[in-house]
């Protein structure tokens, strides 16, 4: 618990801190470039005062000069802190929506343009979601989502969602794929305590939704590259019946 402590002692410090400072400025000079950049460095010493260190590879995937949609599996509520610090350019997140009631961070979130998902929400609040997206898109940022929808509950890769795919097919943005590990061990689902380690962060080829006829093939496309390189404990069940 003592990892937890000093991360969260990193955050609790200074993230308030930073909102309290950064909030207005950025309301004032109509841009969060800069209260964005301090955020990310508040999440990398978070990390770094819990013994996380995060190795990453292929950056070389990224597009020149193109907003992506970032896809990576979920496996810990380590991981958005691990992932967004690595990601080139300024990245929002597709997340729940009770987070957006957090004070000061939850204002943050909003003008970064984060996007609220309701989990089993009606057509029109996820079609909504969709547009809020695809308007952080046409912005110029990157979009972050875990197409599982919530965290593995063993670590292995599970079933994707739909709907992040609708957006990639509205949106034809490239996708780049995202394989994280090492996280699952060391802040497992259910628990609060972290144990310092080694995070993994691995870009994949970009795929492009253009290629494919219909969301389900972009699906799976995104599912098995991911898939075919999470080590072997973190495959899904069926994986070598699906490579069959």
């Amino acid at each position: 618990m003592f990892a937890t402590l000093k991360l969260l002692f990193v955050y609790l410090t200074l993230g308030p801190i930073a909102g309290i400072l950064g909030i207005p400025y950025t309301l004032i000079v109509g841009d969060i470039s800069r209260l964005y950049r301090v955020a990310m460095w508040i999440i990398r010493a978070g990390l770094t005062a819990g013994g996380i260190r995060v190795e990453v590879s292929g950056l070389e995937h990224m597009p020149v000069g193109q907003s992506c949609i970032f896809m990576s599996n979920h496996v810990s509520n380590l991981d958005p802190p691990v992932l967004l610090p690595v990601l080139p350019g300024r990245s929002a997140v597709l997340l729940k929506k009770e987070l957006m009631k957090i004070p000061i961070l939850g204002t943050a979130m909003r003008l970064a343009k984060f996007v609220p998902v309701e989990r089993g929400s009606r057509r029109d609040a996820a079609q909504a979601s969709v547009l809020a997206a695809a308007d952080a898109l046409r912005s110029g940022l990157h979009i972050l989502v875990y197409p599982e929808g919530t965290r593995s509950r063993d670590g292995r890769l599970s079933t994707f969602k739909k709907g992040p795919f609708f957006l990639a097919q509205q949106t034809n943005a490239p996708i780049i794929p995202i394989a994280i590990s090492g996280t699952e061990t060391m802040m497992q689902k259910g628990s609060a305590a972290i144990t310092p380690g080694v995070a993994r962060v691995q870009l994949l080829a970009a795929i492009n939704p253009s290629d494919y006829a219909t969301r389900e093939e972009i699906l799976k496309a995104v599912y098995g590259a991911i898939a075919e390189v999470l080590p072997s404990e973190m495959k899904p069940a069926d994986y070598l019946t699906m490579a069959l």
